[in-house]
């Protein structure tokens, strides 16, 4: 039997940290896309708020059908009960293990795409020995792909950092040809394969401010950046840059490309949390599937309350689900 298209499969939500919001807001987005997405759950049931509707599925294959009546969860028994806001180690192995069959799932052509709820990275180190920094790392490893890329994507904007989460002082350093090439190959590829873009324009930020005033301001701009930037665009890429960051993001700038490549970490995600703080996706270039999440934690101070927003695990379930999501 050949296999199912990917348009009409489901998406594999991961639960998560079963702690968290993210119970309550699988639920949620369960109510907003019942009608034209078909998702399922990976994670305890019994985790799930207790007024929500939901129903235990065999296999994937029974989530759209299983839609009309209440969430799709594909029961995996976490054991201890939760208390909402705080982790319990018994939960950490299973909380791995169900971003695993995610994967697993995916790859084997019975899911469309993974969307992961959040986790926290702490519970799981303690309770399971993690030894990955987030997500991104487990699932590259998963998949068999050394380098990975992430994405933070709205309606209104797109932005990849080239170095994430380290100080402005080790940026520099941190910051090489190899790197910065790898980051824009992936983009590229990325925006072409999963997001149906048969050009993308990328537009590339400068180091320092003004893209470096001509030397003036510091040389990464001319010595690293731009030799890179011409590289690539003699192989047909459509780059812009090094730009200064600081007139990047402005509704007529952010009119002529499809992504933004900045340095450092928040000179990308300031100005997508600014525009659009509800609605940002986090995409994982790189990877032989589409992989999403929405752009928060496990928000553990309102987990339970009914106080949580949906809007961005709503978006990534979206993204996921797109038509133009799917590999080329």
């Amino acid at each position: 039997m050949s296999p199912a298209p990917a348009s009409s499969l489901p998406v594999a939500l991961s639960c998560g940290e079963p702690a968290g919001v993210g119970p309550e807001l699988a639920c949620r987005a369960w109510e907003a896309l019942r009608e034209r997405l078909a998702f399922f759950l990976i994670g305890d049931a019994r985790h799930l708020p207790d007024t929500a509707p939901h129903v235990r599925i065999a296999d994937p294959a029974e989530a759209a059908a299983a839609m009309a009546h209440g969430l799709p969860v594909l029961h995996r028994d976490f054991g201890p009960g939760v208390t909402p806001g705080v982790a319990q180690a018994a939960h950490a192995q299973p909380v791995i293990d169900a971003i695993a069959e995610g994967v697993s799932l995916v790859m084997a052509g019975r899911a469309r795409a993974l969307c992961t709820a959040p986790i926290h990275k702490q519970a799981l180190a303690e309770g399971a020995g993690f030894a990955y920094p987030g997500h991104t790392e487990y699932l590259a490893a998963q998949a068999g792909v050394e380098r990975v890329v992430m994405m933070l994507a709205s309606p209104e904007l797109r932005v990849v950092p080239v170095t994430i989460h380290l100080s402005l002082a080790e940026v520099p350093a941190a910051l090489t040809p190899a790197l910065l090439e790898e980051t824009l190959r992936i983009t590229h590829a990325g925006l072409v394969q999963r997001f149906g873009l048969a050009a993308p324009r990328i537009a590339v930020a400068g180091l320092n401010p003004h893209a470096g005033e001509g030397g003036r301001m510091g040389r990464e701009e001319i010595a690293l950046i731009a030799p890179v930037l011409d590289r690539l665009r003699a192989e047909g890429m459509e780059i812009a840059g090094p730009l200064s960051a600081d007139t990047m993001f402005h509704p007529a700038a952010r009119a002529r490309y499809d992504v933004a490549v900045c340095m450092y970490h928040d000179q990308a995600l300031i100005p997508i949390k600014t525009l659009d703080f509800d609605r940002g996706v986090n995409v994982t270039l790189g990877l032989p599937f589409l992989r999403t999440s929405p752009d928060h934690g496990t928000a553990f101070d309102i987990a339970g309350q009914g106080l949580a927003n949906p809007a961005s695990l709503i978006a990534a379930l979206e993204m996921a689900g797109s038509t133009a999501a799917e590999p080329a």
